[in-house]
């Protein structure tokens, strides 16, 4: 069976992506939603459920109204998560609720979730639909549990390891999870090998969020792809500060707590001064084995799906790419 790269099929999804018929009247609803998934990304989502889908067949374009779909209902969830956090860029472009307004990036963002949701049921099987709609109405309500659990812990100062995790499990590694599954499941695959792949992508979805809290502090700028230190000037509650709230001696937690209550400081001498509350603490080695042992949790259930080995290795070396950014 003819297997496919993560290159090969990110060129495909890109190229169906950008052909797709997003605008046409009104313009002012249309127009921000090309522009949102004009901006590019890594398209990790659409190529995690075709590679799923490639280990069971191999006519990958059959899916591609799906991989479209899970990849305009994340980009639809960063659109809102903007207007939310009140961030002014995206990828080094002005956010939509900058470029527009507000009102333009609620209504463009629904317009998105609803397309979403066409292009999931747009020529998929009959013998399938019922499944996959479940999946996908499922894990897109679990990603606004998370996100409502991650506006809450802001103003929270008693949030713990096992809190956050389910938070990042439900923000973040369920949409990945979702889109194996699915993939798996237009694949013909059995139900075992659907929810092994579901399960795999949910460890790497967390190993995933985890490098990211580790690289904001430990990461180099060039490589990583923004400046070092954003979650500590926010105080962003990341595995990074909560694990170093929980372990550190009342000294050097009071300290901490100094900084997160500072309202003028320098930002340099900030991100130095709680970097090295961290490093006093152990955290990079913790983080560490915290990534790579939800990474090979994630590699051993990868390892027992039911196809050739051989089959897995696209998918497999995919994952390792991202995991290798800075680590």
């Amino acid at each position: 069976m003819e297997q496919q790269t993560s290159k090969e099929l990110l060129k495909q999804i890109h190229a169906y992506i950008e052909s797709l018929p997003y605008s046409h009247e009104p313009k002012g609803l249309y127009d921000p939603i090309e522009y949102v998934l004009g901006l590019g990304g890594k398209r990790l989502r659409p190529v995690l459920m075709l590679l799923a889908y490639n280990l069971f067949k191999e006519d990958v374009q059959a899916i591609f109204s799906q991989a479209a779909a899970i990849e305009t209902y994340h980009n639809f969830t960063l659109l809102h998560d903007d207007l939310m956090d009140k961030a002014d860029m995206r990828r080094g472009k002005p956010t939509v609720h900058k470029k527009w307004d507000e009102n333009t990036a609620i209504l463009s963002g629904d317009a998105m979730l609803i397309l979403s949701f066409q292009f999931m049921m747009q020529g998929c099987p009959v013998e399938y639909t019922h499944q996959v709609m479940d999946i996908f109405s499922r894990t897109a309500l679990e990603v606004c549990d998370g996100q409502q659990w991650d506006m809450e812990f802001e103003s929270r100062e008693d949030v713990t390891v096992d809190e956050y995790m389910e938070m990042i499990r439900l923000k973040t590694s369920v949409l990945l999870a979702g889109a194996l599954k699915i993939g798996a499941v237009l694949g013909g695959a059995s139900e075992k090998d659907a929810q092994l792949l579901y399960d795999f992508g949910i460890q790497i979805g967390l190993a995933f969020q985890l490098q990211d809290d580790y690289l904001d502090v430990y990461g180099d700028p060039l490589v990583f792809g923004k400046n070092i230190g954003g979650d500590i000037l926010c105080n962003k509650k990341t595995f990074m500060l909560i694990t170093a709230l929980e372990k550190s001696d009342d000294k050097t937690r009071a300290s901490l707590q100094e900084w997160l209550k500072a309202e003028d400081y320098v930002p340099a001498q900030k991100i130095e001064a709680v970097t090295a509350i961290y490093n006093k603490v152990g955290l990079q080695n913790i983080c560490r084995d915290k990534i790579n042992e939800y990474y090979h949790e994630g590699m051993r259930l990868l390892k027992e799906v039911n196809v050739e080995e051989e089959y897995k290795k696209n998918l497999s070396d995919f994952v390792m790419s991202l995991m290798e950014r800075n680590l």
